[in-house]
């Protein structure tokens, strides 16, 4: 399809996305959108930056158009992405369609929040955490729901999501359309959708291990010591906005104060800030107010700047699969981006790890260098023995020098003809041997103090004392 005229949508939601320039479909909303206006569950793998947001919100708009007594929930693992959802949603709900939605995320005001439930917003937009705090305050209807959309679900589950979610689907009619979206399908998301969705439809788009082919992928080998001295020349030769990933809220803190020192223009993000925080720290660098956001994974999904232009990892991830997510926020929307990753001696397992994730034929390349190390020891050794038999020569003429000095000694030694006072160039430890041709005094006296050296041994192991010993004090009269 070349355009969203050709779906099967309300003239209201054509006109909406022509007014937010949305032209041409991408593969993954050509796929599901048709598919979810049909109202059949979808279980949906994509690359990020794929145009998810719109496969599910496209439908669920038009849907609510159409039955006004119905609501759609939209369930985020993280508060950025949710914010960048809830956009999208005012972006299509402006002018002629008037409907009501919410943002239920940890870090902004409850009150605020009620205030807009209250209202009898249609869309649900937030992650479990809250959703589950407002289920507890009764202050959230969800049994007229008939939309659910899960959006990157193997992040919710991934940071431990799993019980909030099943306790939010226990509030909503069992009869509902399900639309679960993922990056990745591990073992646990295969689970889920068997439990919760009615004879889903499989959508797949592109490869699910391996970043987007505009990407340009890097890698730069370094010390420890010298990363951040490496991270000031690549800010300096690159142009455009730069997105620094690195692994604690500490480290992120620390290179931006860094930055800033050194005249960058940089702010942090990270899951300690406030949410207003966050959005400031957002859209100043949407604006190009600050050139580098140096963040850690809570940016690696759901962060939709189209300006970022290079991805650097300054930290390698602690999961393979976030390193795809990661480069994933460059190069969106058909453009080109490049990532580079910095690696030292500690990051060899870990990017090990994600050469096999992203490489199928990592495993036959390692296969092949393996071998060819083999062959390379082998030629070393053959070096090494050939090297000591062109020195087999010289080895065996210093044998025979000192075999035949100990053959002149011995016949000197038969003969009684050598002298005690030679001077040996190698100094030997002192040993006490009864020469036969030494002077009989000389023995006489070593005899003797053998003697009373073990005199005064056994002097000292015989010697009785009494049992109950004291000093008495000594008293003046």
């Amino acid at each position: 399809m070349n355009n969203f005229y050709e779906f099967n949508i309300e003239n209201k939601l054509k006109n909406t996305l022509k007014y937010s320039n949305f032209i041409k479909p991408t593969p993954i909303q050509v796929k599901a959108i048709p598919i979810a206006l049909n109202g059949k569950d979808i279980l949906g793998t994509a690359q990020t930056g794929t145009g998810k947001t719109l496969a599910f919100t496209i439908p669920l708009i038009n849907k609510l158009i159409i039955n006004k007594n119905t609501k759609g929930l939209i369930v985020c693992p993280t508060r950025e992405l949710a914010s960048q959802v809830i956009d999208t949603i005012t972006k299509l709900t402006i002018n002629d369609i008037r409907i009501g939605s919410v943002l239920l995320i940890g870090g902004e005001s409850m009150q605020r929040q009620l205030r807009q439930l209250n209202k009898r917003a249609r869309i649900i937009v937030g992650t479990p955490g809250r959703i589950n705090d407002h289920l507890k305050r009764n202050s959230l209807n969800l049994s007229n729901v008939d939309y659910l959309v899960l959006d990157e679900t193997d992040r919710m589950l991934d940071m431990g999501f799993t019980p909030q979610i099943e306790n939010i689907l226990k509030f909503i009619p069992k009869i509902h359309q399900t639309l679960l979206f993922s990056a990745t399908l591990p073992s646990n998301i295969l689970k889920i959708s068997e439990k919760y969705l009615r004879m889903p439809e499989r959508i797949s788009v592109g490869s699910l291990s391996t970043p987007i082919e505009q990407i340009k992928q890097e890698t730069f080998s370094l010390k420890q010591e010298t990363k951040y001295n490496e991270l000031i020349n690549q800010l300096i030769e690159r142009q455009g906005s730069i997105l620094v990933f690195v692994k604690t809220k500490y480290g992120a803190d620390k290179i931006v104060k860094k930055l800033k020192y050194d005249a960058h223009s940089a702010e942090a993000i990270h899951g300690n800030l406030r949410q207003s925080k966050r959005d400031r720290v957002i859209k100043g660098f949407r604006s190009g107010k600050s050139r580098i956001l140096v963040a850690t994974d809570v940016a690696a999904r759901g962060l939709d700047i189209p300006l970022i232009q290079h991805v650097i990892n300054y930290d390698l991830p602690q999961v393979p699969e976030d390193y795809i997510h990661r480069v994933g926020r460059t190069g969106r929307a058909g453009k080109n981006g490049s990532a580079l990753t910095f690696l030292t001696n500690n990051d060899q397992r870990m990017w090990r790890e994600i050469q096999k994730l992203i490489n199928p034929n990592f495993k036959l390349e390692e296969k092949f260098n393996k071998k060819s190390l083999k062959k390379n020891k082998k030629f070393n050794k053959k070096r090494k023995s050939f090297k000591d038999k062109t020195n087999k020569f010289e080895l065996r003429n210093k044998k025979r020098k000192f075999k035949f000095k100990n053959k002149k000694l011995k016949k000197l030694d038969q003969n009684n003809s050598y002298d005690n006072n030679i001077n040996f160039s190698k100094k030997k430890k002192f040993k006490y041997r009864n020469f036969s041709n030494e002077n009989s005094n000389s023995g006489e006296i070593n005899s003797n103090n053998k003697k009373k050296f073990k005199f005064k041994k056994n002097k000292f192991k015989n010697r009785k004392r009494p049992k109950k010993f004291s000093f008495k004090k000594f008293k003046k009269k």
